[in-house]
């Protein structure tokens, strides 16, 4: 039996396929949605946060917004299933830091979206879910 599946959410469609699939595949379990604040990128270029380290609190700030904004239309989606949704964000990179908090929080399974990037992004920077698939301690099921 499951009893909790980790969602990591990003801004993409593929992300809420993802959620919608664990809420009705795992109507059981506690559902984990994981954004993580990517502190490479940015709408600023590479680093995002600038030189002074005001920038960077200002950047984190604008980020952890916006992951408040990812969370509440998740929790939208879960009260369509009329499920609760835990939510957690961090800042990290986004493959590894994924697999570590499978690692730390030992989940049943990891439902994600195959992909959230367009063709010659993935091919310059990797797949995120590609890396999770590879390195992670639990299942790993891909949704696209």
């Amino acid at each position: 039996m499951t009893s909790s599946v980790l969602v990591p959410m990003t801004y993409g469609p593929l992300s809420e396929q993802a959620l919608r699939h664990a809420l009705e595949t795992y109507p059981d379990s506690e559902v984990t949605a994981l954004h993580v604040v990517d502190f490479r990128s940015s709408d600023r270029g590479p680093g995002g946060w600038g030189d002074e380290p005001s920038e960077w609190d200002d950047w984190l700030d604008t980020a952890r917004a916006h992951a408040d904004e990812l969370f509440a239309d998740a929790r939208d989606v879960a009260a369509e299933y009329d499920r609760e949704l835990r939510t957690e964000s961090t800042v990290g990179k986004a493959a590894p830091t994924i697999v570590e908090y499978a690692e730390e929080h030992d989940p049943d399974v990891v439902v994600m979206g195959s992909h959230d990037r367009s063709a010659p992004a993935r091919f310059l920077l990797g797949s995120v879910a590609d890396h999770v698939v590879r390195r992670s301690p639990v299942p790993v099921l891909l949704v696209r």
